[in-house]
């Protein structure tokens, strides 16, 4: 997996391709928008940060949260080139043996995305199942992370939980979802 910071031309060309071919399969996760609203909105910034969400297997569509239009992840699973990664790099840095290559707040930042909120990832929950196997780091509130911890969500029996475990915590079956505005 290489993150980028440019894209050829090529590259934005197939890149739009795929999002308009997913943004026109899953038309319920944006209802009320059409292709040409997202497109017109469409620059080099936002172009690349949604590449390398691709590349790291997000599987970026439109959807809406808080109201606005967002690329988000929207894998069924977990992103697998997110996986095996600690909260943040104090957690990290606090492991003594077995450290992960990254955490979850560093790469989202390395990615240009923002961590779903827990409330973010119970309204992408709304437009389909995901999580049902795997699980996605959450924005933590400050009082829980000076604590040690962090969150994390799944979607088991129909339902989105909310859990806890130590931040430096780290599985093969989790990683975390990620947003850009539109």
């Amino acid at each position: 997996m290489t993150l980028k910071n440019e894209l050829t031309v090529e590259e934005k060309e197939e890149l739009i391709a795929t999002l308009k071919s997913r943004f026109n399969s899953h038309e319920d996760r944006h209802e009320g928008y059409t292709w040409k609203d997202v497109e017109e909105r469409l620059n080099d910034h936002l172009l690349t940060t949604v590449y390398n969400m691709e590349v790291t297997e997000g599987e970026p569509d439109v959807i809406i949260l808080n109201d606005k239009l967002h690329f988000v992840d929207c894998s069924k699973e977990s992103p697998k080139g997110r996986r095996s990664v600690c909260y943040d790099r104090q957690a990290l840095n606090a492991r003594k043996k077995h450290k992960p290559d990254n955490s979850a707040i560093d790469l989202a930042e390395e990615i240009g995305i923002q961590m779903l909120s827990e409330d973010e990832f119970r309204q992408l929950s709304t437009v389909g199942d995901f999580d049902l196997k795997s699980s996605s780091w959450v924005l933590t509130p400050a009082e829980v992370r000076d604590l040690g911890g962090a969150y994390f969500c799944d979607k088991r029996y129909n339902k989105v939980f909310l859990y806890h475990n130590g931040a430096d915590s780290y599985y093969g079956a989790r990683g975390f979802r990620g947003k850009i505005q539109i």
